[in-house]
């Protein structure tokens, strides 16, 4: 993978991690020290950071701390603002998405671009209070699942087969009780939905089973967005797009190479590759499911979802 930079070392990037509590801290940091991605980039100093209360976030964070310590020689700090003076921009990385606004305040307050692992937060109104906080300091902030970037994600986004009529797409779902009920798994086939779609999504209708979640969009023109979240059958990502001219079918999945590689290039410019648009559009979706699945599977609107997390904002 050729290099994003053409000057010496001294331009090396220097970058800061919060929440240690995810594969996805190690996955990245292996990715971005790699000698063989020639990237001018690497983690040089993180804030070890878990929630007592997410399983699977205490039992993970103290393999995760030792292996970034000892194998990749990251700096452990403290605090954040302790870590901000030694990084030109910081990674999010907690596995929970409730800490995520305060863990992105004193970056983005101190204008270090920001990239914020899934989900962006647990909520609406902590997704719209980020970008905000953001728009007020100027600094770049994005978030994304890594299945955005998938090939297959793409090629289904990409595929010359007219106008789009419907996209379905499927993948597991899993939920957690602090989050969204698609913010905490189903945020993957949930943004790849949105990444061959697009925005414009205007309503949403849930059924929801214990075993399975069908939700429906309603966007602008007619065009029909289904995700259909798993967890009593196989864990399995795809994506199917109908057009005037055609019908494709993708596989989708990991692609944390090509996330970094997105990652690399928003470092070097400071252009967020996900506008904040897209996030708050992906969010009030969810939102806006969870509302549905209250009022026994009937339609919410987007528009009523983002003034309700805006009133909460203004109280």
């Amino acid at each position: 993978m050729p290099s994003l930079a053409q000057d010496d070392k001294a331009a090396e990037i220097r970058v800061g991690m919060i929440g240690l509590d995810t594969s996805h801290a190690l996955a990245f940091t292996k990715i971005l020290h790699d000698p063989a991605n020639e990237y001018e980039a690497r983690v040089v100093a993180a804030v070890p950071q878990s929630s007592p209360d997410i399983e699977s976030s205490v039992s993970r964070i103290d393999g995760y701390v030792e292996t970034l310590s000892k194998d990749f020689g990251v700096k452990m700090h403290d605090s954040i603002e302790s870590m901000l003076a030694e990084v030109d921009v910081v990674m999010v990385e907690s596995v929970d998405g409730r800490p995520h606004l305060e863990q992105a305040r004193p970056a983005i307050e101190a204008g270090k671009p920001t990239f914020i692992d899934k989900p962006a937060a647990a909520s609406l109104e902590d997704v719209l209070a980020i970008y905000d906080l953001a728009k007020k300091h100027n600094t770049p902030v994005w978030s994304a699942s890594n299945l955005r970037y998938h090939s297959g994600v793409v090629a289904a986004a990409t595929a010359d087969i007219g106008e789009i009529a419907a996209v379905v797409s499927f993948g597991p779902a899993s939920l957690e009780e602090h989050h969204l009920d698609l913010a905490w798994y189903g945020i993957h086939p949930t943004e790849a939905l949105f990444t061959v779609i697009g925005t414009g999504c205007q309503s949403v209708s849930r059924t929801h089973t214990e075993g399975t979640d069908v939700v429906t969009g309603i966007w602008e023109g007619g065009k029909v967005g289904t995700l259909i979240g798993t967890r009593a059958s196989k864990t399995v990502y795809g994506v199917k797009v109908f057009g005037s001219k055609g019908v494709v079918e993708e596989k989708a999945g990991g692609a944390y190479p090509e996330l970094m590689a997105e990652m690399m290039q928003f470092f070097r410019t400071k252009k967020a590759p996900v506008s904040p648009e897209t996030t708050i559009e992906i969010f009030a979706f969810m939102a806006a499911a969870d509302e549905s699945k209250r009022l026994g599977g009937a339609p919410v609107k987007l528009e009523d979802v983002i003034k309700t997390a805006r009133a909460k904002l203004a109280e």
